[in-house]
């Protein structure tokens, strides 16, 4: 209940800086439609906000958040419900954003439940397993054994799927090709609050 008092108190202190005299409401312009140039999935842990992070105005983000940022590869079954499939739809064939970025991070819990097999122990359902499950073959192809060194490699790894599985949407490739749209991948250190970009020729994530 505290913490439900402090965001509120938050939304009055938001609220009161944003139409205070001189400042710009922003949400004035934003009231009848939206126009975001960016796409953004990431994890929906709560330490990593890539709003706040990137400290984007309201209207600069679209935004998808799931466990652990996994885009699932494109699947003609309509009769199923496909959250983050239909907001990528959204996103690119009626936003028309210009980017999509694939944003991962350090101590990802839902990876490292599938490196660990954490779920695949019991047979309890669960939507969690099924879903981490999309990267299995990114944990299974992983040379190291090193432990924390899985783990961020797995995470890293997992961005790079992700793109691929990108791909596997007709409407993304084909503005992909057509030079409409850019894949960026993006990881963030939760230590060190330090971000790295996704260089799509060495492979290699490089600090900004």
């Amino acid at each position: 209940m505290a913490m439900i008092k402090k965001l509120l108190q938050g939304y009055k202190e938001f609220k009161k800086e944003s139409l205070k005299d001189g400042a710009s409401d922003p949400f004035k312009d934003l009231k009848n439609s939206q126009s975001p140039k960016t796409l953004v999935i990431g994890c929906s842990d709560s330490r990593v906000d890539p709003a706040i992070i990137t400290k984007a105005d309201v209207g600069d983000i679209f935004m998808i958040r799931n466990i652990a940022n996994i885009v699932p590869p494109y699947e003609e079954d309509w009769k199923s419900y496909h959250g983050t499939s239909s907001a990528i739809e959204y996103a690119v064939t009626v936003l028309k954003v210009h980017d999509i970025v694939i944003m991962g991070h350090s101590n990802c819990g839902g990876i490292r439940a599938l490196v660990d097999k954490q779920l695949e122990m019991t047979d309890k359902p669960s939507f969690i397993r099924s879903w981490i499950n999309i990267m299995k073959d990114v944990r299974d192809n992983l040379k190291t054994n090193d432990k924390e060194t899985k783990y961020c490699s797995c995470e890293k790894a997992g961005i790079k799927k992700s793109i691929e599985n990108l791909m596997t949407f007709p409407f993304v490739k084909d503005a992909v090709e057509n030079g409409e749209l850019k894949l960026n991948g993006w990881y963030f250190n939760i230590g060190d609050a330090s971000l790295s970009t996704l260089d799509k020729e060495t492979g290699n994530f490089e600090k900004v």
